[in-house]
């Protein structure tokens, strides 16, 4: 008998929660059969993508890359509106076998879940910083999107001039924000499937390794779209309309936006452009914008200075239609 044999099965599971990693997790099944039967269990999990493959398209397709829900029509945004959409994958198509819900079957007792993809979804001017982090449900419930052009350096003297107006226009925030609403709402499309097959979920997470976005749907947002027919109710609406596209309806909304086409933080840092946008579904109930803002970027020094700022600024409000 060695020393993990004398250790209660809660120890051990206690110990795989810590470990979370997917991969390795899958890896220890193959230790002994009692960390086979004591895996599946695991109900804290970090499932790390290195592809983004959809359970609906064909695994042996080339369309089966990143670039086939994400990348390809997230690529064409800053050049045609019309361009933000891209086709519906075939339902009829085999099931990939390395999509995040085929590779998280084998575990049955989820609470909460974190997936990360590769890369970040948008492609702008370089030196230009759009973060964001959007909660849903059945469909979006706030979106926070702060964005600006360049950060100085204390010592440096900022540049003045036409630079500014880069971030300063209405029309190139407008751009980031729809930007970002279609990158969260094909983030949330690829996790339809594991919603529904987890049940028990509580929390789950989307992030990207370049920290540019995420997505989170919390316990009230899981339960409402945890019915086999909640979340797909919405993809039958739209093609009945004949629309295509790889991504859930983003609904119609009102934006908070705010501006200050340069700042000075602590230590003398200058910030270009700062922008930011706080955005609710047009017949939500009010929230605070601080609130949702600062629960998104408030834990980073610098995002969070730069919110605290920017909250203090003038704001305007737009509306947008369901797109």
């Amino acid at each position: 008998m060695d020393g993990f044999d004398r250790l209660p099965d809660s120890l051990i599971l206690q110990i795989f929660d810590s470990v979370s990693d997917v991969k390795t997790l899958i890896r220890c099944r193959a230790v002994s059969k009692r960390f086979n039967s004591l895996v599946p269990q695991t109900d804290s999990l970090l499932l790390t993508v290195d592809r983004v493959i959809s359970s609906d398209s064909d695994s042996d397709s080339a369309n089966d890359d990143v670039s086939h829900l994400l990348v390809t029509f997230l690529k064409s945004i800053l050049k045609s509106i019309h361009d933000l959409v891209s086709p519906r994958p075939d339902p009829t198509r085999a099931r990939s076998q390395n999509s995040p819900a085929q590779i998280l079957r084998s575990f049955h007792n989820v609470r909460n879940l974190s997936i990360e993809l590769p890369s970040g979804d948008l492609r702008l001017e370089k030196g230009t910083v759009l973060k964001w982090r959007a909660d849903f449900g059945k469909t979006l419930r706030s979106c926070v999107i702060l964005g600006f052009r360049s950060v100085v350096a204390g010592g440096e003297t900022p540049v003045a001039g036409d630079d500014a107006d880069f971030a300063g226009g209405l029309k190139v925030r407008v751009v980031w924000t729809i930007s970002a609403l279609i990158a969260a709402s094909a983030r949330h499309y690829l996790l339809k499937e594991v919603v529904r097959e987890q049940r028990g979920l509580e929390t789950l997470v989307l992030r990207d390794r370049e920290g540019e976005g995420v997505v989170v749907m919390e316990k009230e947002g899981l339960t409402e779209c945890g019915g086999e027919d909640t979340c797909d109710a919405e993809e039958e609406e739209v093609e009945e309309e004949g629309w295509d596209r790889g991504r859930s309806r983003v609904p119609s909304v009102r934006m908070r936006m705010r501006h200050v086409p340069r700042m000075e933080l602590k230590g003398g840092v200058w910030v270009e452009g700062a922008t930011l946008v706080v955005v609710r579904p047009s017949l939500s109930g009010d929230v605070e914008d601080g609130d949702l803002a600062m629960g998104a970027f408030g834990r980073d020094v610098l995002y969070g200075e730069v919110v605290e700022a920017l909250l203090k600024a003038k704001s305007y409000l737009l509306e947008m239609n369901s797109f």
